[in-house]
């Protein structure tokens, strides 16, 4: 049964007529655009090479491309989902804003929101909270987990816009862990908008993935494409990788600092300030505030639910060596040439 639905799935793709994405006119195109609804929470539709929400193509990223102003201050925390996101944004907010909030401060947002509250998504329900993002104070730290070639052009600089000199913070996730991750957080959470995935299996899961048939996959392409531009543009783009942020977090808060321009100073080393905002940002911490233990969001999904173990390697737990060695076949076949490898290179 599943043979049949994906070769019809494939012969859907290949007959996709998109050349180039024509963002403006979006709404009158998804109807001919492939379609893949066997990847819960949400259906997804191939657009421009990558497979996106239909919801959020719908609602929301014709006015991300027509209405959004990026500043020149401003700072994107950029994610395939569930690659280190939550930690990102709690680590990008803590030192961007620790002057107006310092660590310790009893009263921290992050001891009273979730991360996904203290930085939102640009590509989630923007027409609700374009509003609130144009009221924001600069330096504002905004989230998406959209690939780059799908940004607005204000924010990549594209030939017939102003760049606005704004600033981009990917985490990449080695693709084994990152599926495991998404497969276990879609089980828990797909509730919440009114999707059952208790069923779905991580063979079903894996079968997908390696087809690029998850939210904004493929997952390499998606990195790929940060990880180029980030050589391209190294003072514009900083490439992380998850597993090197947990060997040395410290380390890459001051990467961080530094590249946001807000880099420390010695009196702040010499008082902790480094280590005070990963004790903050730490798995541990945000997992026992109150707001995580029992709060949710506007989509009614938990918040305990992003606070799993933040471990690298954990998908061995979960996939068999004859299931891991598929997706790394897929994965190495696929970036051949590119110069880019998930191995790390600290």
């Amino acid at each position: 049964m599943m043979a049949s639905r994906q070769s019809g799935n494939n012969a859907q793709e290949a007959a996709s007529p998109l050349a180039s994405p024509p963002h403006s006119n979006i709404a009158s195109i998804i109807p001919s655009l492939p379609l893949e609804t066997r990847c819960p929470p949400f259906p997804l539709r191939r657009y421009a090479n990558f497979w996106v929400p239909e919801v959020i193509l719908k609602a929301d990223h014709p006015g991300i491309h027509s209405c959004f102003k990026p500043r020149p201050t401003d700072v994107f925390v950029a994610s395939f989902p569930k690659s280190g996101t939550t930690w990102l944004k709690a680590l990008a907010f803590a030192t961007l804003k620790r002057s107006m909030h310092p660590p310790l401060d009893g009263d921290h947002p992050l001891r009273r929101c979730n991360p996904h509250d203290c930085v939102r998504f640009l590509d989630a329900n923007f027409n609700q909270q374009k509003d609130e993002f144009e009221a924001l104070p600069s330096p504002r730290v905004l989230a998406t987990h959209l690939p780059y070639s799908l940004l607005p052009g204000s924010i990549t600089g594209d030939p017939d816009r102003e760049r606005s000199g704004c600033r981009i913070v990917y985490v990449c996730r080695e693709p084994k862990d990152a599926l495991v991750s998404a497969w276990l957080f879609t089980r828990k959470a797909a509730s919440a908008v009114g999707s059952d995935a208790r069923s779905f299996t991580i063979q079903e899961a894996l079968e997908l993935f390696c087809d690029g048939r998850c939210v904004c996959g493929r997952q390499w392409e998606h990195v790929l494409q940060y990880w180029e531009e980030s050589v391209r543009r190294p003072d514009r783009v900083l490439f992380l990788r998850y597993e090197e942020m947990l060997i040395d977090p410290e380390a890459h808060v001051r990467k961080l600092a530094k590249f946001m321009g807000c880099g420390f100073s010695e009196e702040e080393e010499e008082h902790g300030v480094v280590s005070a905002i990963v004790e903050l940002c730490s798995l541990g911490k945000m997992r026992d505030m109150e707001v995580n233990r029992n709060g949710s969001n506007m989509l009614g999904v938990k918040n305990e639910s992003y606070f799993r173990k933040g471990v690298a390697g954990d998908w061995s737990n979960h996939m068999t060596p004859d299931m891991a060695q598929r997706l790394d076949k897929v994965v190495e076949d696929a970036l051949q040439g590119t110069g880019f490898s998930f191995t790390s290179t600290a």
